[in-house]
């Protein structure tokens, strides 16, 4: 019932738009003002690799060796990939584009923040993002996807003839 409500109710739909609107704001300012203003990853992977550490590490040691080991000597990287798929994230959620797909990439950002060490946001953007991938379409329905659905792909179904026989 809780899944069908999100998939198929047009309140569902007025919610989610709200929801993704302002998920897609949130991520689409983070990466801007890190493709304008600057951004380097370097401090905070170290950073997070310090809270790996004591008697109640906040980084898991696998996420802290895979820090270590990947990340850290791949920060230049990290620098271009996480403002610009902040910016990407946010753009799609934003006008409704790909929504699932940047709710998705939106949700591992967020999860990788968190393993990281970094609460802030992060929870309530990853709820947000599991309820727009657990709405499917309807989170994109007033957006781009939307459109893009009703354009092409209700049209061909309507214009299929009823007596045409499949072989």
């Amino acid at each position: 019932m809780f899944t069908k409500f999100w998939q198929n109710h047009n309140v569902a739909t007025g919610i989610l738009t709200v929801l993704r609107v302002w998920l897609g704001y949130h991520w689409l300012t983070a990466g801007w003002g890190k493709i304008t203003g600057g951004f380097g990853s370097e401090g905070f992977l170290n950073n997070a690799l310090t809270l790996a550490t004591g008697d109640h590490p906040a980084v898991a040691g696998w996420w802290a060796a895979f820090l270590e080991n990947f990340a850290i000597p791949n920060a230049a990287l990290f620098d271009v990939l996480i403002p610009y798929g902040e910016f990407l994230v946010g753009l799609g959620l934003l006008v409704g584009a790909l929504t699932r797909s940047a709710a998705f990439f939106g949700l591992v950002m967020n999860m990788a923040f968190l393993l990281s060490g970094t609460v802030s946001t992060n929870p309530t953007m990853l709820i947000v993002s599991v309820l727009i991938l657990v709405a499917g379409y309807n989170a994109g329905k007033l957006g781009v996807d939307g459109l893009f659905l009703r354009k092409f792909v209700e049209t061909k179904v309507m214009h299929r003839s009823p007596n045409r026989q499949i072989a």
